[in-house]
């Protein structure tokens, strides 16, 4: 079983401390960041299945946080944490994607309990769908193929990549930023034009599936069209 990695996003240093120790000692990797807009950027470049994210925070409060994950991955699971029993922070946090809200203090066992329900209802009952149809074309990933017509063809990893992400946001943008962050590890002028060609690829690659189109959405990013 793959190790669960979770974003922490907590100002609060001995807290941070304290609940990364514990949850550690439970199996999980966690990324701490002392403030919203470092965990943006670790959210940017890295996977992680969970996000728990402290309300009142320096720089980029949880509630931007949240709303600006939410713009990059609609599923991950969001737990907000707070010092405010306040009912309209509480809608507030549920309306803008939270998938929960603990109040401070609570039990570090209470936050666990919260954490593994969450994931039971979303990355433990996900079963990895290797092989996906596109229209008349199916894509292996695991295997790295793209099968045209009756032909397999091999694809290389960061078309794989690429082409996954584009699928995983279909008929929504997929931003140029976040994918060359994820993929190549920043957003310089040679990535972008490195991504451009595997882009021009990808679409070579379903010029015989009318179905399908990967179109540029101009100063944002892709969309794969289906």
């Amino acid at each position: 079983m793959e190790t669960i990695r979770i974003l922490f996003a907590e100002d609060d240093v001995n807290l941070g401390k304290v609940l990364t120790t514990y949850l550690t000692s439970k199996g999980f990797e966690v990324n701490h960041a002392t403030n919203g807009e470092i965990a943006y950027e670790s959210f940017c470049t890295n996977t992680f299945d969970i996000c728990i994210i402290d309300v009142m925070m320096p720089l980029m409060d949880g509630f931007t946080l949240a709303q600006e994950i939410r713009k990059l991955d609609k599923k991950i699971p969001i737990i907000f944490l707070t010092a405010k029993n306040l009912q309209e922070d509480l809608i507030k946090g549920l309306t803008i994607g939270g998938d929960d809200y603990i109040t401070k203090p609570f039990s570090i066992e209470v936050l666990l309990a919260r954490i593994q329900a969450l994931l039971r209802r979303t990355v433990k009952q996900q079963e990895p769908q290797e092989v996906i149809e596109l229209g008349s074309i199916l894509f292996d990933k695991k295997r790295q193929t793209l099968t045209i017509q009756g032909e397999e063809k091999r694809i290389s990893t960061r078309e794989t990549q690429l082409l996954e992400m584009l699928v995983d946001k279909k008929n929504d943008i997929l931003e140029r930023g976040y994918a060359l962050k994820k993929i190549w590890g920043d957003d310089s002028f040679y990535n972008a034009r490195n991504m451009d060609v595997y882009i021009t690829k990808l679409r070579k690659y379903f010029k015989s599936e009318p179905r399908i189109q990967i179109i540029n959405v101009h100063g944002t990013g892709f969309k794969f069209v289906m």
